[in-house]
């Protein structure tokens, strides 16, 4: 839904999470989906449209901003035609892209004064080729289905950073999927899960549409903590409310709520 009223920014709320439970609490049940004809189904058009509000890309724009590495490699899965990063991050990552099509010549000359390790190169992973193939921060994508194929490709290795913007609830083998991404991370390198309240409902898992946003958060924790992820921490860049302090929907304009779940991969 369109916001009423013009972006603002809030300061970010950050409070560690802390695990509840001794094993993992989740069932087969809790990952089914109303609709379970296959994604690539469902995906097949493609959607050029945002799903989230002004205000909550404002927020997460400004949040990447702060906490994506400038340089390096990231993953954004469960990508599409864009992927929210601020302005100055994209052009870091449209010009290494330009980058590495020059000729061979000037490409050894590039890689002799360390060239590589100041690019920004971000790789995706979605469900339609037409929507990445737009997204002009990608290096390369790959189309493949996460539900029917949670490992993440080989080929996608030392990752300083990972993202994946209001898609986790549509995965059903999320701590997959998640511990495939820990394994292609560098140590000290994070994962950001970018949650709110808006979604597809036929598509996100059963419990997801069943459970209020404190407890989505405190789901999205426990996913990063089994998957192996520590440092677990949920942020709330934007609260829903409009910038008078009134809930959205009521006299101040709707508003999306944006939260972040992040985690980082620990020593071994």
């Amino acid at each position: 839904m369109v916001s009423t009223s013009a972006p603002t920014l809030q300061e970010i709320i950050i409070r560690p999470y802390t695990p509840r439970h001794n094993s993992f609490p989740y069932g087969a049940k809790d990952f089914e989906r109303p609709d379970e004809a296959p994604d690539k189904v469902f995906y097949t058009s493609p959607r050029f449209v945002t799903h989230i509000d002004d205000n909550a890309i404002l927020s997460l724009s400004d949040y990447y901003s702060r906490n994506l590495p400038p340089s390096g490699r990231i993953l954004d899965f469960c990508s599409s035609w864009i992927s929210h990063f601020p302005k100055e991050l994209s052009e870091r990552a449209v010009a290494s892209n330009r980058s590495v099509a020059v000729s061979a010549s000037d490409e050894e000359k590039s890689v002799s004064g360390n060239h590589d390790e100041k690019m920004l190169e971000v790789i995706g992973i979605g469900l339609n080729a037409e929507e990445l193939s737009a997204n002009p921060i990608l290096k390369s994508s790959i189309v493949q289905d996460l539900n029917t194929k949670p490992q993440i490709p080989s080929s996608v290795s030392s990752l300083d950073a990972s993202t994946c913007v209001v898609s986790i609830e549509y995965l059903t083998k999320p701590v997959e999927v998640l511990t495939s991404v820990l394994e292609r991370t560098k140590v000290g390198g994070k994962i950001h899960l970018v949650v709110s309240n808006r979604m597809f409902a036929q598509k996100a898992i059963h419990r997801w549409s069943r459970i209020g946003e404190e407890e989505k958060l405190q789901m999205v924790g426990d996913f990063l903590w089994w998957a192996g992820w520590r440092d677990v921490e949920i942020c709330t860049l934007t609260d829903g409310k409009a910038e008078n302090g009134v809930f959205s929907g009521i006299l101040g304009g709707f508003r999306d709520p944006l939260w972040v779940v992040r985690g980082t991969k620990p020593a071994q």
